[in-house]
């Protein structure tokens, strides 16, 4: 029996460019929560947001990492591999991308790719998802992109997230970026934003 794939973006060449500017904007001014639109019905666990990323994203040179929560569904796979051809990897140090849908499981940061002192670059994107994101209260954010400082109040994460986050800072410029998912909203954390409790 055939399976039926959800559908993609409705206009792809606007929306592609509409959500790449959303996390173009997301990145330069990190913790500033951003929606996107995306595929109305994602298969489960997929967020719209994080199908809307991964469609403007993603392509046959990227390769993709799903978590055992995105991976376990099946219709997450076949539904990527059939609307952006990306190329599905189990070795998370090999991925562009990955595709996280429960936090609490979420490997190590030293398990995905940190990129190099000449290619940091070629690093892993790690998106997340999360239960809730808003700009008032939680964290204090600072560093490039942010006037002085900034709140993000996110839901959802292991509670040694924080601690996980800044742990690799040493690293810079090696390290992985993030973004975070929460329905349609994503907010950026790159590798040079400063998380505080």
């Amino acid at each position: 029996m055939a399976t039926m794939i959800s559908d993609g973006f409705d206009d792809p060449v606007m929306q592609t460019q509409a959500v790449f500017r959303a996390v173009l904007d997301a990145t330069a001014r990190p913790g500033r929560p951003r929606e996107v639109t995306g595929p109305a019905a994602p298969p489960e666990p997929m967020m719209p947001g994080t199908a809307a990323v991964l469609l403007a994203l993603a392509d046959l040179d990227t390769p993709l990492w799903l978590d055992r929560a995105m991976a376990g569904s099946g219709g997450v796979a076949d539904y990527l591999a059939f609307q952006c051809g990306a190329p599905r990897t189990d070795d998370p140090r090999r991925a562009v991308f990955a595709a996280i849908a429960d936090p609490l499981a979420m490997p190590p940061l030293d398990a995905f790719a940190l990129g190099s002192d000449e290619a940091p670059e070629t690093s892993t994107t790690l998106l997340i998802q999360v239960a809730d994101l808003r700009d008032d209260g939680g964290w204090r954010l600072t560093g490039p992109g942010i006037e002085s400082a900034h709140r993000l109040a996110v839901d959802g994460l292991p509670d040694d997230f924080v601690a996980w986050r800044t742990g690799g800072r040493h690293l810079f410029p090696r390290g992985t970026d993030v973004i975070l998912i929460a329905g349609r909203r994503l907010a950026a954390l790159p590798r040079t934003t400063r998380i505080e409790e």
